[in-house]
């Protein structure tokens, strides 16, 4: 080797450590990310998400900040209007409205989440089996969802809670059993069409069994759908709670429930008392309608082909 090749090669800085690329971020922080990405995005969907942070919220700290006893009457400032010191005013007994519809928050918000989470799970895996074994389980889930639909679900409701008490317990079973058919129905038609899916085949040849494939590979598939549904729901509990409530068969007074100052305040409408009966509606309203908007944004956060 020439003197020239040797200082040239000299002078050649040696080679380093390959540089290691900048890696996606995995797990729960792509989650997080992903999630905050869709929020940010779509305007509707982060009103939604801060409008349910804000029910959340008040459902967890509403009894603490409540101004006044939600069940202590006062009959001396019975049926005043808005004013500085009751911002949504009082009852025909004294009661502030305002405290009470704060503290309903958390009943209405349990009665929910407890119904949907119940029907989530008898009704979601119940036709995510009917869907993936077929045959007798199938002819065996769908009868009882036929048997299930041919009442009118609000009238069905209101037999469950008459027959076993109108406690809070017995309307979260009411309002399971009356969705059950919506969850069972989905849920067997997305596995119904995964069941033969490539990536069911590769899971049986690596040896995996029949429930193992059905909790890892086909739940997970259909969550997305699943969350759509499940945020419908929770309005359509809310309402459900309401309406049973409304007409004497839900939570018993003095208990605060909109339902039931909806119904208290109905008959002083007439007279001029319309606060009673107006913000306890439309906290209703509101909470409904976030649950409504939220099933688009949960959709966009778990299904797994819109995360890029």
């Amino acid at each position: 080797m020439s003197n020239v090749d040797l200082s040239v090669a000299a002078a050649a800085p040696l080679p380093g450590p390959a540089a290691t690329p900048a890696r996606p971020a995995t797990g729960f922080a792509a989650a997080l990310s992903h999630a905050r990405y869709v929020a940010t995005s779509n305007p509707v969907t982060g009103f939604a998400f801060a409008l349910f942070f804000l029910i959340t919220l008040a459902a967890i700290v509403g009894p603490v900040i409540a101004p006044y006893d939600p069940l202590a009457s006062d009959t001396a400032a019975a049926l005043q209007p808005p004013s500085a010191a009751h911002w949504f005013g009082t009852d025909q007994v004294g009661r502030d409205i305002f405290s009470r519809v704060l503290v309903a928050t958390r009943l209405d918000l349990v009665i929910a989440i407890c119904s949907v989470a119940l029907v989530f799970c008898l009704g979601g895996f119940a036709g995510i089996c009917a869907g993936f074994f077929g045959g007798w389980t199938d002819r065996i889930m769908s009868r009882v969802s036929d048997t299930i639909m041919a009442f009118p679900l609000f009238v069905l409701a209101m037999g469950i809670v008459a027959a076993l008490g109108n406690t809070v317990t017995n309307i979260v079973i009411a309002t399971a059993i009356v969705n059950f058919p919506l969850y069972q129905r989905i849920a067997r038609a997305e596995a119904n069409i995964r069941r033969e899916a490539g990536f069911v085949q590769a899971a049986r040849l690596t040896g995996n069994s029949e429930m193992r494939i059905l909790l890892t590979q086909i739940l997970p598939n259909i969550m997305p759908i699943m969350a759509v549904q499940m945020s419908l729901t929770m309005g359509y509990a809310i309402l459900n709670a309401a309406g049973l409530s409304f007409i004497g068969l839900g939570v018993k007074p003095p208990t605060p429930e909109w339902g039931i100052m909806v119904a208290e305040g109905a008959g002083f409408i007439i007279s001029g008392e319309w606060w009673i009966a107006l913000f306890p509606g439309l906290a209703l309203m509101i909470a409904v309608f976030c649950f409504n908007l939220l099933g688009d944004g949960l959709r966009d956060i778990i299904d797994p082909q819109r995360r890029t």
